[in-house]
Parts: C-alpha cells; structure tokens; sequence
C-alpha cells in the first residue's frame, strides 16, 4: 500500500462514530508478541502480547486508544476482544504450557464488570491454560490506590493462581507503594533506566538497589527496552531475572518466528565467570532439596507432607511453572489439622479456602548470588524461615539462617587457609573472585596492578631462602603501610608475586603512590647485599643455559591494568591475557611501572 493510500485510508477510519471502535479495531488491531527471555541462559521464559494496528484507526498509540475507548464507553469490550485473541494465539503455540503471557492490565476496568476474575479463569479454563501462564501486569500509569477496589481485585487475581508485574515501574504512581504492599511476581523496570545503563554509574546503583530490593521481597526483575548487547550484559550482571527488547527480539504478529532461545543471547549468556566462585560451591552444599507444594494443589498434600515431616514447620510453594510464590507455615494451617471438623470444613464448596490462601511471601535468590549478599536478602525480610534458592528461575532448594551461618563461617575459614602463610595476604581463589566482581561492578574506575620481582631467583640462589622471605614479607609491608582503607585489596599470588586491586582511585593518584612504592623497595632490599654487590651495582650468577651471567640488583616491576569508570564485562580470561602482555613491557622499562586501559579506547 502507498503512503498516499495509507493515509487516505487512516483519514476515512477516522471519520467512524464513537459507538463503532471495537467493530473497526476487530478488522485491523492485531495481537504481536514480544519474547521475554531469562537473562542468565537467553532461553525464553515468555511473551507480552503488544497491540498493532492502532495507526489504521488514526492513533498514535495504543494507550490513545484505550483512552478514547474508555471516553466512550467501550474500553471493557475492546479488552475483551484484545485479549481473548491474545489468550487463542497463546494457546495455539506448541510450548505455552512451559511459557508466561504477560497481558497489559488496564486498572480502569475496575468496577465495569461483576466478577473480572471469574471470567477470567472460565476464559482459559476453556482454552486449557492454567492461570499461572498468565501474568497481568499492573502499569504506574494511572493512580491505582486510589481505586477502593484495587487491593481486593489483586488479591483474587493472585488467589485465582494468576501472576502479577509492576509495569513501568519507577516513572509513575506508586511503584514503590505497590510493591511494599502488593504480593507481586515481577517488577518490570522502565526503559528509561535501561536505556545506555552500561554507561551511567546512577543507572546501575539504582537498577541494583531495585533488584536487591525486589529479591528480599520475593519479586523477580524484567528488564524492559534492552536494545544493545551492552545493555543486555549489564542487566544480567546487576541480576536481574528476565530481560525484554529489541535486542532480543522485536514484536511480531506472525507467531511461528517465534523461537524456543536466540543463538546471539546464548552466546552472550555463556560469556559468563569462567568458574564457580567459592561462595556457589559452598552453597551447593549446603542447599536442603526440601519437598514444595504446588499452589494449586488441595490442602490435603499439605497436611500429608507436614505428617511425614513432623520435624519441619514450613514448604516451599510453587506455581504450575516451578516458579517459587512463598512458604506455607504449619502455624496457618494447624487449626484446620488439628480441629476435629477442620478438614470437612475444608472440603466445603462455601467455605473455599485453598493453598493459595495460606502463602507467605519469602525471599527469592539464585545460586550464584555472592553468601554476603544472600545474608542481607535474608535479614531484611525480617521474620523469614528460609531463603528459597532457584537456578534459572526455577526452584532448586533452600537455605536456612543456620546453614547460611555455616558458609560463611566456611569461607572465612576457607579464606585464612588459602592465605599465603608468609605475608597472610590472601591467595589466587580470593583474587580472582575479587577480579570477577570487580569487572561487574562500574560505578567506579578499578585498576588490577600485578606486581612482581626482577632478578629474585639469582639473589635467593646467592643468599638463601630466609633472605628471599625477607624480600617478599619487605614487599607485603609496603604494600599494607601504603594501602589503606574499604577501596583496596592486596593478594599475595605466591612466590614474589603479587596482586593490588584499587577502585575509584585517579590514575595520577595511584601512579604516585606505586612509584613511591617501587622507590622504597629499591632502596631498601638493595641493603640486603654484601657491600660487594651494592658497589658493582649487580651481581653474578647461572642463567638458564648455565653460563655466567650479569643480573641487576632487584626491584619490583608493576603492570597496571585499568579499567574505565561504566566500562563492564564478563570475561574475565581477557584480564590475564592483557596482563602478561603488559609485564612483558613493565620489565623491559627503565621505571618498572606501566599502565594500560582496557575498555572502549583500550591502549
């Protein structure tokens, strides 16, 4: 079609009667589907279904629409058209039953229908999807909790088994409100904060303070409007759960483009950590596989469970898609099991009370996140029994407060054995899980300095091992004396190398620091030679070919990898691989200290 005939065309839809919008919407609004993808293993978790077709009637948008559907009374039916072809198309796709629908919810639908709910569920019980693959998603649009009925008509939608998201959250009404005081499933951050977050240090703190504060309440994060690999990268290392936007997939009405996972995120995806940091394993061990309930079950699985385990006060309840919803304590319950009538009042029709009723939200981590991290998700939902584990969005187990102690008293422990017992500086586990979190985390400039000795071997040959040890403890003590406060870590790599991680530090500020550094070993091991070799300025040994040969006196060559304030990565193989490129150049200089960046203008 020309653009002279779309246009003509727009004009004369224009011109239909307010009475006729839901007519004229069922022959040109199509439904598109957006795939939602889990951003730790790019496979796909869903889909939002998105209106198109709204220009053909002379909008400018689809919330144009429903504004004026709603100026005319005809907002519930055009939902209702909108969203049963949104549910058929859904249904008629091989692997719904394993995937979420997330449906725009418009709030103003409140009060124009006797039982939403109900409808709801007859709708889908006769398309045969369960309620769990549906997620309503609530926009900050509109002032909610101003609606009497709005906190009455949440709870049902939930207690129907259906899944709730915070849309827009952080650019409208009460996002915040809604999420302390709604049992949510999933806080959907606006593109606003996504868009160019690998590149704005105030967009990752907030995005990572929403996060961890979504996780303590039991909430999962979706990432909206990610539309570069950057994007997507970040989004995953700040933790958020599920990620959406053009750089997944575009919306499309043809459903069979649809795919099952997207080779470039499974790519990106696998750019990960290399290996399981020490935190992962530790809490592998400890994980309880404790039995869940499924929410939609009948509370007689539960009294059963609790039959069979006397010893244990709560279970994990799960939604028809291995998704965690909470735990089922024993104390909610325990009138109806111990109270002679309590379980025929259970199976009266009046009285409808199932699992769903009884959920307790708990707080929600997956398996890599850092112990530290996971006790402060535990303590700030005060009162939890447990934290509920999931890998890959599904449940994989528990922790309790007890066994949340013993990893990290473990790794503590773990961590003062792996010291080097010379300096006590900590070895190669903990510096490269320090390099790992390090390349995460941009919200400041970070440098990775490796510092290691010229000529050691020959003066530890001529002199003996105690005199090597004296080297290596002169070297740590600087490194303590002139490195001090929360932005450092020093390691000892072993022998006479070590490690110094610095962050937010100015590249003038360390480089002054480090050639002090380089200045006082210099001057002080070079006290430690005979008065033979301090004259010469060298001494003499057996290199490798066993011929004599000339070696200077020892210092110390730093190689200083910098990495730019917002610049984030995964790969972490990267860091080694520049690194012996740049010692190579930091011995061979006349000062033994040489920087380099890594990142966008990497030199």
């Amino acid at each position: 079609m020309s653009a002279a005939a779309a246009a003509a065309e727009m004009l004369s839809l224009r011109r239909f009667r307010d009475d006729q919008i839901v007519t004229l919407a069922k022959l040109v609004i199509e439904n598109a589907f957006q795939p939602i993808v889990e951003a730790t293993t790019g496979a796909v978790f869903g889909y939002e279904t998105l209106m198109r077709g709204f220009e053909r009637l002379g909008f400018n948008s689809p919330l144009e629409l429903l504004d004026r559907a709603e100026a005319t009374g005809q907002l519930l039916a055009l939902e209702h058209m909108i969203n049963s072809r949104a549910f058929a198309g859904f249904a008629g796709m091989p692997d719904f039953a394993s995937r979420t629908l997330f449906v725009n919810f418009d709030a103003r639908l409140i009060g124009m229908e006797d039982d939403i709910v109900e409808r709801l569920s007859s709708h889908l019980k006769r398309a045969e999807i369960p309620p769990s693959s549906i997620c309503f998603e609530l926009s900050e649009r509109f002032d909610n909790m101003r609606m009497p009925a709005f906190s009455d008509l949440i709870k049902r939608l939930r207690l129907a088994g259906f899944k709730l998201a915070l849309d827009d959250f952080g650019v409208g009404f009460n996002g915040l409100k809604l999420l302390c005081d709604q049992p949510v499933d999933y806080v959907k951050i606006d593109r606003h904060f996504i868009s160019g977050i690998d590149a704005s240090p105030r967009k990752r703190h907030l995005v990572r303070h929403t996060v961890n504060t979504a996780h303590v309440l039991g909430t999962r994060v979706v990432a909206e409007g990610v539309e570069t690999e950057a994007e997507f990268s970040t989004c995953r290392d700040l933790g958020c759960d599920l990620v959406q936007g053009y750089f997944v997939a575009r919306p499309t009405v043809h459903f069979a483009e649809l795919q099952p996972s997207y080779p470039h995120l499974v790519q990106t995806a696998e750019v990960r950590r290399p290996s399981a940091s020490l935190d992962s394993i530790l809490i592998r061990k400890q994980i309880e596989q404790v039995p869940a309930v499924n929410e939609a079950s009948g509370l007689d699985s539960v009294f059963e469970l609790f039959r069979k385990s006397p010893q244990r006060s709560f279970f994990p309840v799960l939604n028809a898609n291995g998704e965690p919803r909470g735990v089922l304590h024993e104390y909610h319950v325990k009138e109806m099991i111990y109270h002679p009538f309590g379980r025929d009042l259970l199976k009266n029709h009046i009285y409808q009370r199932h699992i769903a009723h009884f959920v307790s939200p708990a707080p929600i981590a997956d398996l890599e996140t850092p112990a530290e991290e996971m006790l402060k998700i535990f303590a700030g939902m005060d009162g939890s029994d447990c934290v509920i584990l999931t890998e890959n969005m599904r449940y994989a187990g528990i922790l309790s407060a007890s066994s949340l102690l013993k990893i990290i008293n473990e790794k503590q422990l773990k961590l003062a054995q792996e010291q080097n017992p010379l300096t006590g500086l900590p070895g190669n586990r903990a510096i490269r899980d320090y390099v790992q979190e390090a390349v995460l985390d941009g919200d400041e400039a970070r440098y990775f300095c490796y510092c290691d000795f010229d000529s050691f071997k020959p003066f530890n040959d001529h002199y003996g091992f105690q005199k090597g040890d004296v080297a290596i403890s002169l070297f740590a003590a600087l490194m303590r004396r002139h490195f001090i406060g929360e932005e450092k870590f020093l390691g000892h790599v072993g022998g006479d190398d070590f490690f110094i991680g610095v962050r937010g530090w100015t590249r003038a500020e360390l480089e002054a620091l480090l050639t002090r550094i380089l200045e006082e070993f210099r001057a002080d091991i070079r006290q430690h030679y005979s008065a033979e070799h301090q004259a010469a300025g060298y001494m003499t040994g057996h290199g490798r070919n066993g011929e004599t040969t000339y070696f200077p006196l020892m210092r110390c060559s730093i190689a200083v990898l910098e990495l730019p304030q917002g610049f984030v990565f995964s790969d972490t193989l990267a860091v080694s691989t520049r690194i012996a490129e740049i010692k190579t150049h930091a011995k061979e200089s006349d000062e033994g200290l040489v920087f380099d960046t890594f990142g966008h203008h990497a030199g």
